[in-house]
């Protein structure tokens, strides 16, 4: 699967909690997701914050930003839970595994394990691989 079809994938199956989502679908997206991410937060991590003065342009490239990025946001916020849940699938666990993140210090280190996990040779309770 190229980059570019495992966005579309993604984003054609934003609210699809059920199925699997290949290693490399997943990864693929994250990547993309930190890509834009950095992009559209640009211009507030290069002025470590400031605004400036109140209507200057970097007052307005900074607000433009922050608008940007919290839309990217709002319109990623589901597909990324949805891919993330596949995978989890994809490894022969529930997606219910996702709340171990909010275990303090190593929650989110067991996730990024799981995660990382080989896919799950042929079918699985979730269905077949993809």
């Amino acid at each position: 699967m190229t980059f570019t079809e495992a966005i579309k994938n993604v984003y054609s199956h934003y609210a699809t909690f059920k199925g699997r989502a290949s290693r490399s679908e997943f990864w693929k997206f994250v990547i993309f997701v930190a890509i834009v991410t950095i992009v559209l937060y640009l211009p507030l991590i290069t002025t470590g914050g400031s605004t400036g003065e109140v209507g200057s342009g970097l007052s307005t490239l900074v607000t433009v930003s922050l608008l940007a990025g919290g839309i990217f946001t709002l319109v990623t916020l589901l597909p990324y839970l949805s891919v993330l849940v596949r995978r989890l699938h994809d490894t022969n666990r529930s997606g219910w595994w996702y709340w171990i993140a909010l275990v303090p210090f190593v929650g989110s280190v067991i996730l990024l394990v799981l995660l990382a996990l080989p896919t799950t040779p042929g079918d699985n309770r979730f269905g077949p691989a993809s």
